[in-house]
């Protein structure tokens, strides 16, 4: 699927912007980096072992203003059933302007034939504001994970 949306004003603050937004993995191992870094991501420290993930998940969706790397959404699924949304960040300065809600509303669209789309929210604003985009909470269920740092 080659996907593309050109004409998406975007107003923050003051200034109007054209954020593209594009299924295309049109972005460098530099610009994933400063991105993930942008937002204190642990996986921006790898940027090789992160640029190669991203490579070969299943989905992702971009966000660009201009020649920046502004957001980026990324999904590992199964094929037929299950999707992951693994990543979903926006530079802090773009935060606010409904990137986040775009890119999201990219993968529901995407997965809208799966049983589940699946994301982990670290925080209760994260909670609420995933919950405002239609996801919900799985009963009193944990995330369960081996992090090798």
């Amino acid at each position: 699927m080659r996907f593309v949306d050109r004409a998406k004003p975007v107003m923050q603050g003051e200034e109007n912007m054209n954020i593209r937004y594009t299924d295309e993995r049109d972005f460098t191992e530099r610009q994933a980096e400063e991105l993930f870094l942008s937002v204190n991501w642990e996986s921006g420290k790898r940027p090789a072992r992160l640029f190669k993930a991203l490579q070969n998940c299943e989905c992702v969706f971009t966000a660009w203003d201009g020649e920046r790397l502004v957001g980026l959404a990324n999904a590992i699924d199964d094929g037929a059933m299950a999707a992951y949304i693994h990543y979903l960040l926006v530079r802090p300065e773009y935060q606010g302007a409904g990137i986040g809600s775009k890119l999201l509303e990219l993968m529901k669209k995407r997965y809208e034939d799966f049983l589940y789309l699946f994301l982990v929210a670290e925080n209760p604003p994260l909670v609420e504001y995933y919950e405002r985009l239609g996801f919900e909470k799985i009963g009193e269920r944990s995330v369960m994970a081996i992090n090798k740092k």
